[in-house]
């Protein structure tokens, strides 16, 4: 009987480990949806408070406003700049890296539901097969919050 009540414990446990790994993936892949939600919206100050990668780029693309100004270098990447901010259609979670970020492929819907596709561009081999398939990172901060990683896909 002990034997029993031991493994029906162990096996909870083996469960409840378990669940809290997918919730935590869920919720990693929910920020990322709605990082590009708010991009695709025009909701840069959500999507700023989403993200945590870096400015620089678009600080680069953008060397006349001031690089404090997230919601207009969002506004600038994603208008001007080439960012495709567009809402995600799938986000299959592949993994999660040793240094913690939980690993993403995604699909983006274009404007008119259907797939996004980008051709081979920004100095690739012309004969380039077409991506439809993006990876994305997202990490958890120490604050609990998740924070998605990676800018939007760009074209030219």
């Amino acid at each position: 009987m002990k034997k029993g009540v031991i493994l029906i414990v162990a096996f909870a446990i083996l469960l409840s480990g378990c669940s809290g790994k997918a919730k935590d993936s869920e919720q990693a892949r929910e920020a990322l949806i709605a990082f590009f939600d708010q991009l695709s919206k025009g909701d840069y100050a959500g999507a700023d408070a989403l993200y945590g990668g870096s400015y620089e780029t678009l600080v680069d693309w953008n060397p006349v406003l001031n690089p404090e100004d997230h919601n207009t270098l969002w506004h600038n990447g994603c208008s001007i700049n080439g960012l495709q901010c567009l809402k995600v259609l799938t986000a299959t979670y592949n993994e999660r890296t040793a240094t913690g970020e939980y690993v993403f492929t995604v699909q983006f819907s274009k404007p008119d539901g259907s797939l996004f596709v980008r051709e081979a561009c920004c100095g690739e081999n012309p004969t380039s097969p077409p991506v439809w398939q993006f990876e994305y990172r997202v990490v958890r901060g120490v604050d609990g919050r998740y924070w998605v990683l990676d800018m939007p896909v760009f074209t030219q």
